[in-house]
């Protein structure tokens, strides 16, 4: 099978996925915060790659990579205002909360691994 932008977003999804589940859980927390924050972190890097692959599908030739989260926020609020409204969301839970705080959440990081999805599923059907 072709290995497409979809499919490889995927897979670091399927990393995360695996990543989270050494982290134990108890009482709706992670027990380990070693691997919330490497899974987070991962989980986001697939939506940066989706969020590329989406970008160069709508700008062409005038796509360039973004240099920041402000960076593709602007570029997508141009495009797809529910697109943005997921992003946002995975921005709070996975780069800040889970990645960059480590927060033990189970909640917070099911939101922001709920949302990965969603944005992923934007470069499915143009294959």
């Amino acid at each position: 099978m072709e290995k497409t932008p979809y499919l490889e977003a995927l897979r670091y999804m399927q990393n995360a996925t695996d990543t989270l589940k050494k982290a134990g859980k108890n009482y709706g927390l992670y027990k380990d915060v070693k691997y919330v924050k490497t899974a987070s972190g991962t989980a986001y890097s697939a939506i940066l790659y989706a969020l590329d692959e989406y970008l160069k599908r709508k700008e062409g030739n005038k796509y360039a990579k973004p240099k920041s989260i402000e960076d593709y926020k602007g570029r997508i609020t141009n495009k797809d205002k529910k697109l943005l409204a997921l992003l946002v969301d995975a921005y709070d839970t996975l780069h800040l909360a889970g990645y960059y705080h480590g927060t033990t959440s189970v909640n917070t990081i099911t939101t922001g691994f709920e949302r990965a999805y969603k944005i992923i599923e934007y470069i499915k059907d143009e294959q």
